[in-house]
């Protein structure tokens, strides 16, 4: 067994979900050098700290045995050996310079120039990455668990709900339901198409609480004549996309979310989100925000 072959075998797989279906990526290139700043972006924090943190070992780890390598390189070092040579790269390093320590030879003038240099450099580029991780918009939206059919004004309609949980305001934002399943061609091909379905408002020019997005399922319908079985059949997803401004940052929000053909409930309902005190004030309960009972429990209203 070849180091390749160990290296392939030690490499976590990537697993991408798609249509409620994952898939095991292969086969393409999975060196940390080929996207390193994708991959510094999308980490855990966590783990970004850990990987900064030993970075920062292993650099002043390097510079400490060069300055090793010199004849007392070092004037006033404390400790002797390697500890004092490490605690003095550190702060050659993060260029703070107490002024205890300092090079004594040109041998160490010159790995001291080389280390400034590469301090500061570091330091922009972290200094960049974690600004570039704090800045990055991201939407904070809930999507119910279940998407509902049942009829309304005579005609079947798809539902799905989604909320805003910062509460604040998303101007002009814009909704896109897409149905993806799978289909088989006259020569027998299998693939993977993409239907959009058309909602009945498909843009909120302030959502701030909640939003309710509905299909109808006409004749015009890519859902028309499709009954629980064709969909498991076609292993049916819904996909929404939700693109908007938040006026807080002024910046582009993007929140995605996809339901399974077995999420699906049929001739439900979503249990009402906002009810009347009785003395004229509107409470929105989220705790029943993904609650949904069948049609029949319904009581006709006043």
């Amino acid at each position: 067994m070849n180091l390749k072959h160990l290296l392939t075998l030690w490499r976590r797989p990537r697993i991408i979900t798609i249509g409620g279906r994952p898939f095991v990526s292969r086969g393409l290139s999975q060196r940390i050098w080929d996207d390193i700043y994708h991959q510094a972006l999308t980490m855990r924090w966590p783990v970004f700290f850990l990987t900064a943190g030993a970075a920062f070992l292993l650099l002043n780890t390097i510079f400490a045995s060069l300055y090793l390598l010199g004849d007392r390189p070092i004037a006033n070092q404390f400790p002797h050996g390697f500890g004092g040579a490490f605690f003095f790269s550190v702060e050659t390093l993060a260029t703070v310079g107490y002024g205890d320590m300092h090079p004594q030879t040109i041998y160490a003038h010159c790995v001291a120039t080389v280390e400034i240099f590469t301090g500061m450099a570091c330091i922009a580029v972290t200094t960049g990455l974690i600004f570039a991780r704090f800045s990055r918009p991201r939407a904070k939206m809930i999507f119910s668990n279940n998407p509902i059919v049942h009829t309304i004004n005579g005609q079947q309609t798809l539902m799905v709900r989604t909320a805003n949980m910062r509460q604040n305001v998303i101007s002009e934002a814009s909704a896109q339901l897409h149905m993806i399943r799978m289909e088989s061609s006259s020569e027998g091909l299998k693939m993977r198409k993409i239907y959009d379905l058309k909602l009945v408002r498909d843009r909120h020019p302030i959502f701030i609480l909640s939003w309710l997005l509905m299909h109808v399922i006409d004749e015009s319908s890519p859902l028309y004549g499709l009954d629980a079985e064709a969909m498991e059949q076609t292993q049916m997803t819904l996909l929404l996309t939700i693109e908007g401004i938040d006026e807080t940052t002024a910046q582009s929000m993007l929140a995605r979310h996809q339901w399974r053909h077995d999420e699906l409930r049929w001739n439900h309902r979503y249990v009402d989100l906002v009810t009347d005190d009785g003395h004229g004030l509107n409470i929105i309960d989220y705790g029943v925000f993904h609650d949904v009972v069948p049609m029949v429990d319904r009581e006709p209203s006043g």
